[in-house]
């Protein structure tokens, strides 16, 4: 039997656990099955993780950061601000046409847990909030007024539940195209 460290059981875990709970939703899945997929004991999981809770909340983050990653990656290849506003559904529009697009993980997580996890719902709210902030960032470098950003970041967050519920990844193009609206319309002339 191979030892491994805590950092690798921990992502091994982690891993495990986000495919898990994305594919079936989280309270679907038991411990057990996240032991079986990992490859990792009971006793080490409770050892890293004290209870599923702490595992979700883990997953949350991880899943922050693929989509921080996600997001910068492909407005790095935009060549002005108003690019990278945009780079945002062509994100988006990537996602949606992965095989195993299941919707966005932290509205998910909301929709399963609500208030009954005050950790998870705090990890939720916080990528939320980073994501309105990044979009913030990116009207205010591009000298747009300040109330676009809300609006652009509903039609992202629309987006995404549209296109998990509708099966398609037709929303990213809508939204993007009602962005430009926007864009247009707070542009100076």
């Amino acid at each position: 039997m191979v030892v491994i460290d805590d950092t690798t059981a921990r992502q091994q875990l982690i891993g495990a656990a986000d495919r898990l709970f994305y594919a079936s939703g989280v309270q679907a899945v038991g411990m057990d099955t996240v032991r079986s997929e990992a490859g990792v004991s009971l006793k080490r999981i409770y050892a890293l993780f004290p209870s599923k809770d702490d595992l979700i909340t883990a997953v949350l983050r991880h899943r922050t950061e693929v989509w921080n990653a996600g997001i910068a990656a492909t407005a790095a290849g935009a060549a002005d601000p108003r690019g990278r506003i945009l780079a945002i559904f062509d994100f988006l529009d990537g996602w949606f046409r992965e095989p195993d697009f299941r919707g966005c993980a932290f509205i998910n997580v909301y929709g399963e847990l609500g208030p009954s996890s005050p950790n998870a719902a705090a990890a939720v709210r916080q990528q939320k909030q980073a994501f309105a902030d990044y979009v913030a960032e990116l009207v205010g470098t591009a000298g747009l007024p300040a109330e676009l950003a809300p609006q652009l970041v509903l039609l992202a967050e629309g987006a995404q539940t549209a296109a998990a519920i509708l099966g398609t990844a037709d929303p990213a193009g809508q939204a993007k195209a009602a962005a430009i609206t926007l864009l247009n319309a707070a542009s100076p002339a």
